[in-house]
């Protein structure tokens, strides 16, 4: 029965842990974005953008396919609203970035 038990907890990890990894991508990419993209975004799934030209993280799947973002964001978005300044991130910061993104969009 111990034995039984022990394979229905490591089961049970298993299949949580790929959720939990990405609730974890997902809230490093929202710090990332309350630290430097808010001033212009909005970066959540309500409300306007502080610079009117700046288009809401929820909508930007309408306008690019999510996943191109990371070729962009590795190699410094400078296509972005007039104002936008340049931004590389690494690898990391770009999973956690698009996880972000991909989570308030509409």
């Amino acid at each position: 029965m111990t034995i039984l038990r022990f394979m229905a907890l490591t089961l049970t990890l298993l299949a949580t842990y790929p959720v939990a990894a990405q609730e974890g991508r997902i809230q490093r990419g929202l710090v990332f974005a309350r630290t430097h993209c808010s001033q212009c975004h909005a970066i959540g799934r309500y409300g306007e953008s502080p610079l009117a030209e700046a288009p809401p993280f929820r909508t930007l799947e309408h306008r690019y396919p999510i996943e191109s973002l990371a070729e962009a964001l590795s190699e410094g978005i400078v296509t972005g609203h007039p104002s936008m300044p340049e931004f590389r991130l690494d690898a990391a910061q770009i999973n956690d970035l698009i996880a972000y993104i991909k989570s308030v969009q509409r």
